[in-house]
């Protein structure tokens, strides 16, 4: 088997908060700047943070997740979407140990598994010689991973930073970027974190002020020296070719919806779906189409707008009426229902196609690893199917009301309470529910959702 020498590094933390988004982000912007071709990577099954990655590198964004996806394809994806580019960027997840359980999916597994050298963010507010000591803990906890220097973030002043700088120093750990505190770096946040791409309106500029500082406050040639560093990776089996589009797939993607994973659709496309994207929230009708996904994102941050299209709404529930394959993932789920309750508690009707009720909470409601069994034949499959995939909301669904038709799609079981309990929708053509697939995890499940649309085409035609 073959191997490649390609450029890596991973860019963690001691935990979150420390400004890994905001330093990845920079970096990429910068090395835009500089000609340098930056693939970027998220740990995780995070949607929001790849969208600032995107805009700063000019490239999309994809997620390296080992609950989602095997770490076979998790290899494969790497080394394929890194076909073209100069270097890899990886921004970890949370702090450098932290993931799901027995650290699936952590930052410190997936930087083992790719063999690449990690940069410390250390958030130095209000900290001195005891960042070297945060440090050191983290380099001596698990010897192989290869933590090869910090770059300290937030510093007050350059004494500051002296202070810090010698005592690494003392340790034999290099500094690669000292960066002072800076508000006009803030990124703008909210209830699932920051406020994606698609909604904020000054992000470009944010952006480009970001790589302006990073820029200038990290030493950008060694940091490419350092991914050169990294040893050659092995060659994979890699993806099966694009098939000939037997289906077209309508995939809604506006600022309501766009939690999408790329190489996700791509397995779509590589099983035979031509995917188009609409918008719900400012289209009028479906595009032509064999089936429709509807993914996660903030509806209930748009659910008047949503509401007052209503002929969008009147196209989608006609959709589903006529026998349309639809599967819908959590924000999806939300539209799909026959109302839903935002923030202030304005209630507003939705499609109306699944006969439940959500709202939105203060409080967030779940965050997680699942896995989902089946309990019925559905458009991803037949009773009894398994999948893994994750649950992050802060809605919640209203108990159906006495009597009603409401058959549950899955038996969900989260990774630290396996505990089984019953959770989304499915009937016929229809299912939707909290559950954030990675179809490259579930290449079965891509396929089923593509043979049930060829099944309704065939039907129509």
């Amino acid at each position: 088997m073959s191997a490649r020498n390609i450029p890596r590094i991973v860019v963690a933390a001691p935990m979150s908060g420390s400004g890994k988004t905001t330093v990845v982000t920079g970096l990429l912007a910068a090395l835009r700047v500089q000609g340098i071709k930056a693939q970027s990577y998220k740990i995780g099954p995070d949607y929001i943070d790849p969208g600032y990655h995107s805009l700063a590198s000019g490239r999309p964004a994809h997620n390296l997740d080992t609950w989602l996806v095997s770490k076979e394809r998790l290899a494969d994806i790497f080394m394929s979407t890194m076909a073209d580019a100069d270097v890899a960027v990886i921004e970890g997840v949370m702090g450098l140990y932290d993931g799901g359980k027995n650290g699936v999916s952590s930052t410190a597994e997936i930087a083992k598994l790719l063999k690449a050298p990690v940069l410390l963010v250390v958030n130095a507010k209000s900290m001195g010689e005891s960042a070297a000591a945060l440090v050191l803990g983290f380099k001596q906890y698990d010897p192989e991973v290869n933590i090869a220097g910090a770059i300290l973030n937030r510093l007050g002043s350059d004494t500051h930073r002296t202070m810090i700088e010698e005592a690494l120093e003392k340790l034999d750990i290099p500094v690669f970027g000292a960066i002072k505190r800076n508000d006009a770096m803030t990124m703008p946040e909210r209830h699932l974190g920051l406020v994606p791409v698609e909604e904020n309106e000054r992000e470009r500029e944010t952006v480009e002020e970001i790589g302006r500082v990073i820029g200038a406050s990290v030493d950008l040639e060694r940091i490419v020296s350092l991914a050169k560093s990294a040893p050659p990776l092995e060659e994979g089996r890699g993806f099966s070719k694009v098939a000939e589009p037997k289906v077209r797939i309508a995939v809604a993607r506006d600022e309501a919806f766009s939690f999408y994973y790329p190489e996700s659709l791509a397995v779509l496309r590589q099983k035979g779906a031509n995917v188009v994207f609409f918008s719900p929230l400012k289209d009028d009708r479906l595009p032509e189409a064999d089936g429709l996904i509807l993914g996660g994102g903030f509806p209930e941050m748009f659910a008047k707008e949503l509401y007052e299209n209503e002929s969008m709404r009147a196209s989608i529930k006609a959709a589903a009426e006529s026998g349309m394959p639809i599967y819908a993932e959590c924000g999806g789920f939300m539209y799909l229902m026959r109302r839903m309750t935002d923030f202030e508690g304005n209630a507003f009707p939705m499609l109306g196609v699944i006969p439940g009720e959500v709202m939105m909470n203060r409080k967030l409601q779940t965050v997680g690893y699942v896995s989902a069994e089946m309990m019925t034949d559905t458009v991803l499959g037949p009773k009894g199917t398994m999948l893994r995939g994750h649950e992050f909301h802060f809605s919640s669904e209203c108990e159906p009301k006495a009597g009603e038709d409401y058959p549950r799609a899955f038996t969900f079981r989260k990774t630290r309470n396996p505990k089984p309990y019953a959770a989304g929708y499915a009937k016929g053509n229809i299912l939707g529910s909290y559950l954030h697939l990675h179809f490259a995890g579930a290449e079965n499940a891509a396929e089923s959702f593509v043979e049930a649309c060829l099944r309704f085409k065939e039907r129509e035609a």
